[in-house]
């Protein structure tokens, strides 16, 4: 099956301004929250979004993390999509190794089916806490294995072909979904180990970086577009993103005030562990820190921002564009 997936991509050629650059673009988060205030507050947020020049929307995927808190990325990707007719949605990461692939691929096929060209799919293996991969029936160890042999299928189920398959964790009989997205799903890979960047590079339309350094970032780049070709891929280039924690106030103390809060209770850890990665402070504190990954090949920002206010954090990240697009 490896072979059928060579010289194929969902990304097609990255979009360029006027000197031959692939614009920044950013993501922004829905609040913590947000669908379960009803229609009218996510339609709110989505449009102040939109409106304010934010290019796409991102929502995370748990099953049970930690003290059982989750909530379906692709079920909240539907209800962020039909509640506004345009804005892009990503996922940030879904939890792929978590499921059947065939099931996740009638899920992407219908949700292209009703936003065409809306939805970018990024997957990752999780693991930080390791019961929520263990209670889902699946053995945290197998995860990078089972997310190669799931995005392999998830490929050529979308692409439309019948699947026949036996592997180590699934084996199907003329698997088929149809009808297919009229659009490609764009299949972004995240984690940080080099593993996931050759993943990304193998099987990936891009790779979705987290924690990780400006000079890890520019090196994981190489490494991914040296594993696309060495399976005769293209470049994934044009969409390497990254996930990013961080803070919008009047000065990087408010700033702080609001984000460590956030990050400890999410995590349940001392937000000290993080601090290094999650930038903080006025729209330009947080545009300042971010440039160096610009500029090692991330295309793509998608801000978990904290703020007073998710009006002040919408504001900040659409300021944020704005200080990157002139550098």
């Amino acid at each position: 099956m490896t072979d059928q997936l060579r010289g194929t991509s969902a990304a097609g050629p990255a979009q360029t301004d006027a000197g031959g650059r692939v614009p920044t673009r950013i993501g922004l988060f829905a609040p913590q929250g947000l669908l379960e205030q009803g229609a009218e507050a996510a339609r709110a947020f989505l449009v102040q979004a939109e409106e304010a020049g934010i290019d796409h929307v991102c929502c995370g995927d748990h099953v049970s993390f930690l003290t059982g808190l989750g909530f379906d990325g692709l079920v909240q990707a539907t209800a962020l999509a039909m509640l506004h007719p345009t804005l892009p949605v990503h996922t940030g990461v879904y939890l792929l190794p978590l499921r059947h692939p065939v099931l996740v691929a009638r899920q992407l096929a219908d949700i292209g089916r009703i936003a065409p060209g809306r939805l970018v799919f990024g997957v990752g293996i999780g693991g930080e806490d390791r019961r929520e991969v263990s209670n889902a029936g699946v053995d945290p160890a197998t995860r990078g294995r089972r997310m190669d042999e799931s995005l392999l299928i998830v490929r050529q189920l979308l692409a439309g072909k019948p699947v026949t398959h036996s592997g180590t964790f699934f084996d199907l009989d003329h698997a088929l979904i149809a009808p297919t997205p009229s659009e490609p799903i764009p299949i972004i890979v995240g984690g940080r180990s080099d593993a996931a960047v050759r993943r990304a590079g193998r099987l990936g339309d891009g790779w979705l970086g987290l924690w990780c350094s400006p000079r890890r970032y520019a090196a994981a780049v190489e490494i991914a577009a040296e594993e696309a070709a060495r399976v005769g891929r293209p470049d994934p280039s044009g969409r390497h993103a990254m996930q990013v924690w961080c803070g919008f106030a009047d000065s990087r103390e408010a700033a702080r005030a609001c984000l460590a809060p956030a990050m400890g209770a999410f995590y349940h850890l001392p937000f000290e562990r993080f601090e290094r990665y999650c930038p903080y402070g006025t729209a330009e504190d947080v545009a300042e820190f971010l440039a160096p990954y610009a500029a090692a090949g991330c295309t793509e920002f998608n801000l978990i921002a904290q703020a007073p206010s998710p009006q002040e954090a919408t504001a900040g990240a659409a300021a944020v564009k704005r200080l990157l697009s002139r550098h």
